[in-house]
């Protein structure tokens, strides 16, 4: 009998498994090499007068100021700008009024456009709310804007792997306080003086799939602001207690060696279990070279002469294989390609019995 089996498509099972993995990293350990996580200050402006103004935290990876705050506008924020709330715009539509021929057409109720993606994380209130320059008070018409800035944590796909864990962010310093996600994607800020009171004011937002933080320090938006003892929309009624103080700056989150950030990653595997069944009239038979006898021919010396070890039984099994109880035991699998090649061995925790009487299935998981 040969000592192979084909696998036929039922005995194949492929099946998805998510991993995770927390990690909690300390100050200049954010930019080791084994690490690599980047901290960015965008800034609004033009890239021909401030395009040389570079930010960043690992020497040799620095970004221009200006595409690091414009790449976050277009890529998350794009169909907010215009929105109010941190809720996105409505799409611009148009109608078609028909002329006599296809130059008399007028286009009424403004052009039509395709929103961009911008990756929302939940159906609920995604208050994207992006920081956009202001002018100054009491200004002229051609007075400069004021200038505004992004904070941008991105961390490398080899540590969040297909998406950050919700709910597993945290940022920490001993300045301006810690920031965490609500799981929805948005980031939430409290005072470093408030070790007992919740996470209340929105400071920014995560993009778990794209490993990507963003944060703003002009959010004045209150998530739990009271109605007498109670949450109401954003305002404070009824003098039910302080307003939280407002997230002065994120600089310290950016630049600061003294911050501590912890978050987890997902990766999906793939599990690959192979089913090799043995029928109760297969594999009876060892592959054992030890038995065969003979399988190596003893020389005799007598004197100076050589004389050659009696091998008319050189090749024969031994006595004890020819039996009908003789069940050889299985220690060892291996996977073949189509070409008899080799792929992988894996070994029992024990020599297993084959049974002359039942069929017998070893299973074989595999993970990529």
């Amino acid at each position: 009998m040969s000592a192979y089996k084909q696998f036929n498509t039922q005995d194949l099972i492929v099946s998805p498994l998510e991993v995770n993995k927390g990690f909690r990293i300390l100050g200049n350990a954010l930019t080791g090499s084994d690490i690599g996580i980047d901290r960015y200050l965008g800034k609004n402006g033009t890239y021909f007068s401030s395009g040389s103004n570079l930010t960043g935290k690992i020497t040799g990876q620095k970004l221009s100021e200006v595409l690091v705050y414009d790449s976050i506008k277009h890529l998350y924020y794009s169909n907010f700008i215009s929105g109010s709330g941190g809720f996105s715009a409505n799409t611009a539509t148009s109608s078609i009024l028909l002329g006599a021929n296809p130059t008399g057409d007028t286009s009424i109720l403004g052009t039509p456009f395709t929103n961009y993606y911008n990756y929302i994380p939940t159906t609920l209130w995604p208050n994207r709310k992006f920081t956009t320059p202001r002018l100054p008070l009491a200004t002229k018409t051609n007075s400069p804007e004021l200038p505004t800035h992004v904070g941008v944590i991105s961390i490398p796909s080899k540590l969040f792997g297909d998406y950050i864990q919700p709910n597993s962010f945290l940022i920490e310093t001993f300045i301006s306080g810690s920031i965490k996600d609500d799981g929805e994607g948005r980031l939430l800020w409290k005072h470093v003086t408030e070790f007992d009171n919740p996470f209340e004011i929105t400071a920014g937002n995560i993009i778990y799939e794209h490993g990507i933080i963003t944060l703003f320090d002009d959010f004045t938006i209150h998530t739990g602001s009271l109605y007498g003892s109670t949450s109401y929309g954003t305002g404070t009624y009824g003098g039910g207690g302080p307003i939280p103080p407002r997230l002065d700056s994120i600089i310290p989150f950016i630049d600061s060696a003294n911050v501590t950030m912890s978050f987890s990653s997902s990766f999906k595997i793939y599990e690959t279990q192979y089913q090799c069944t043995i029928n109760e009239n297969e594999f009876n038979y060892s592959l054992n070279p030890s038995i065969i006898s003979g399988s190596q021919i003893v020389k005799k010396f007598s004197g100076s002469d050589i004389i050659n070890e009696n091998t008319a039984s050189i090749g024969k099994p031994q006595d004890f294989v020819t039996s009908s109880y003789f069940s050889p035991y299985i220690t060892t699998v291996g996977l073949y390609d189509k070409d008899y090649q080799l792929l992988a061995v894996g070994k029992l925790a024990q020599p297993l019995q084959s049974s002359p009487t039942t069929d017998t299935t070893i299973l074989v998981n595999m993970d990529r």
